[in-house]
């Protein structure tokens, strides 16, 4: 009779230990090792049968078939569409809508290919109905089913033979092969992979619904994410309209892609058109207000950065940054105040991306410097400008990637007057009906813009 092990593993990153550790010594995490009983049977191997070595060149590739949700944004994020057989992962904060997109999906798959199996650990039948109620939808293609055990939701999908799978949530079901509670990292991971080598062995999609940490990424260790096809992830406050899908990971098209929804009463409704959206109501004649040309993935938006600087009576000014990276506003400010001139040392410092959008890239960087330097002198930029680049700590304005998508963008919303590097601007070709200003470093931007 084989013997049960008893182990304690890191429930934040899966390291296994034979005794319990106050701190996990691979991710630093605090209190994180719970005990875990696991069996030898657990591990064997869900792999398909192995045919053999094949030559590449007699693989055929590249043919996959696409079934488009239905949804535009959605179908962005996804590559173009659901792939047979793939495993979509989707993460974020509770309440940010992520049963409420799966159900509007859904509904759109079951009106053009058949039914579906919706598959809910959290929440009963009756409480899923009431949802769908509220998104208006009804349909007898859509299959719902109350149950935690992964080889009952794997028999019943089998013998159903549905055209999407869909899993609420992955941190809610188990293996009656482990003993171990649901939710924990042994079982998440084999659950998991259960599911993953049913949907490539079927050529069923399957959608996972995850939980998130306090620190936004979801729950339970990180080769979850390894081992689905797709993860998408949630953004946006709670307490704002818009909610951002961004592509993290897919193995069937580019990483990095957003989608734009705007939560209604009715559920999520997709923006075609995030840049008009996110200026609709931008304060004119205003200091500390600039319109930044940003690419995310392959789409191109125009935003509003907001910026704030006045004076302090404390010791210690504050630096606060709401979709920028901290440590990238204060990089900023020191070269400001060395290559600048501006004497921000003793002034309270805060930045916006309005919309609730985060924003990594450099060449947000001039468009920052025009903030701060508009609301310390108290001098609007103009209404129709916009800028993109990247500042080095020399105060030199460098060269982005997609200079032309993000002038075609400004140019379809109504902006005249571009501010960019000027190594793009000497590689522009074309005429866009915008008055372009190449510059060299920071000093010739703020001259150019008129702060």
């Amino acid at each position: 009779m084989s013997k049960i092990k008893t182990v304690f593993q890191c429930q934040s990153c899966g390291y296994s230990s034979p005794k319990w550790l106050g701190k996990c010594p691979d991710c630093g995490a605090w209190n994180s090792f719970s005990e875990e009983r696991q069996s030898p049977k657990s591990l064997k191997s869900f792999a398909a049968d192995n045919a053999g070595p094949m030559p590449l060149n007699e693989i055929s590739g590249g043919n996959e078939k696409r079934v488009p949700v239905g949804i535009a944004e959605l179908d962005r994020v996804l590559g173009g569409g659901l792939v047979a057989g793939s495993v979509i992962l989707i993460g974020g904060d509770p309440g940010i809508g992520k049963s409420t997109i799966i159900l509007q999906a859904i509904s759109m798959i079951a009106a053009k290919t058949g039914s579906v199996l919706y598959v809910s650990g959290e929440e009963s039948p009756e409480q899923i109905k009431l949802r769908a109620e509220r998104l208006s939808i009804d349909s007898d293609k859509i299959l719902l089913l109350s149950e935690t055990v992964v080889e009952q939701i794997i028999a019943t999908s089998a013998k159903m033979k549905p055209a999407t799978l869909v899993v609420d949530s992955i941190q809610t079901v188990y293996t009656e092969e482990m003993t171990s509670a649901p939710g924990s990292v042994g079982q998440i991971r084999e659950s998991a992979a259960k599911l993953m080598f049913y949907a490539k062995r079927s050529g069923t999609p399957v959608f996972l619904i995850g939980h998130v940490t306090k620190e936004g990424a979801i729950a339970g260790p990180r080769v979850l994410e390894h081992l689905v096809d797709t993860v998408l992830y949630f953004e946006g406050d709670r307490g704002h309209p818009f909610r951002i899908l961004r592509t993290v990971k897919n193995r069937f098209g580019s990483t990095n892609e957003i989608g734009v929804f705007e939560m209604t009463d009715g559920g999520l409704k997709e923006i075609n058109n995030p840049s008009e959206l996110f200026l609709s109501e931008r304060p004119l004649n205003t200091s500390g207000s600039t319109v930044l040309a940003s690419i995310e993935g392959t789409r191109p938006m125009l935003i509003e950065l907001q910026a704030l600087v006045s004076s302090t009576t404390f010791s210690a000014p504050r630096r606060t940054s709401m979709g920028i990276d901290f440590n990238r506003l204060n990089l900023l400010i020191a070269v400001l105040e060395k290559k600048g001139g501006l004497h921000l040392g003793g002034m309270d410092v805060f930045i916006n991306v309005v919309g609730g959008l985060k924003i990594s890239e450099p060449a947000a960087d001039l468009a920052i410097i025009a903030a701060l330097t508009s609301s310390f002198r108290e001098r609007p930029v103009d209404q129709h400008t916009f800028v993109f680049g990247e500042v080095g700590l020399s105060g030199e304005v460098r060269a982005v990637a997609q200079g032309e998508s993000r002038i075609k963008e400004a140019a379809k919303v109504g902006f005249k007057r571009a501010i960019v590097p000027q190594g793009n601007a000497e590689r522009l070709k074309g005429n866009f009906g915008i008055e372009i200003s190449g510059v060299k470093n920071i000093n010739e931007a703020i001259e150019q813009i008129g702060i």
